[in-house]
């Protein structure tokens, strides 16, 4: 068995580094920073639609993009924690599956924090935006976590937060569970999935007791 796991509000809690950052982006261009509530919304989704969904032009974009990386890069591992009983999932997980992580953050900064809080050792592959060329709600960065894993494919779940993660996994043919920790509210889930539970721990008990 696999299961894939989301990393923003499914394991981690970013929000801070996250906002942080935006906030200087949009600060080194001498733009008013948008509303917490404005950015916190779009979170899940790649840098670049995040940026442009808030009101940067498309051709600027990228060097909102690169202000925010260098300053994110600075201080993501002081400002994020792990979600309540995010590593008794991630323990759990493992002993029954192979596990990887499918996320639109980028790989690098992904693997350094999971590295930070001694988790990214369970896990046996990590997809990030740069990692393709199509994100979630496409169903390619599964599919590339698949591609990488050895293990039995037929029995594959996402555990995520958003929509997002639950589209992309129908899109890919695999099962999936919505947890209701991160940034996308139980309402909201319910549009997308029946299957939904409080955190990862308790997604994770759903599917190794199926």
């Amino acid at each position: 068995m696999i299961i894939l796991f989301d990393l923003d509000g499914t394991l981690i809690d970013s929000t801070e580094a996250i906002l942080e950052s935006f906030a200087v982006a949009f600060e080194s261009f001498g733009v008013a920073v948008p509303k917490d509530a404005l950015i916190e919304a779009e979170i899940g989704h790649p840098l670049d639609v995040m940026f442009m969904t808030l009101g940067v032009a498309e051709e600027k974009v990228w060097d909102y993009v690169h202000a925010y990386k260098m300053h994110y890069r600075k201080i993501s591992c002081e400002k994020t924690i792990l979600l309540l009983e995010a590593r008794e999932a991630v323990e759990l997980a493992s002993k029954h599956a192979t596990l990887g992580v499918v996320t639109t953050k980028t790989a690098k900064y992904s693997i350094e924090l999971l590295e930070h809080m001694g988790l990214m050792h369970y896990f046996e592959v990590l997809i990030g935006r740069e990692d393709v060329k199509n994100p979630k709600p496409d169903p390619e960065p599964i599919y590339k976590a698949l591609s990488a894993l050895p293990s039995d494919t037929s029995k594959c779940w996402m555990i995520g937060d958003t929509c997002m993660d639950m589209n992309a996994a129908k899109a890919a043919g695999v099962e999936s569970v919505a947890v209701t920790c991160g940034y996308g509210t139980e309402e909201i889930l319910q549009k997308c999935t029946t299957n939904i539970h409080k955190n990862a721990l308790e997604a994770v008990r759903y599917i190794t007791i199926i």
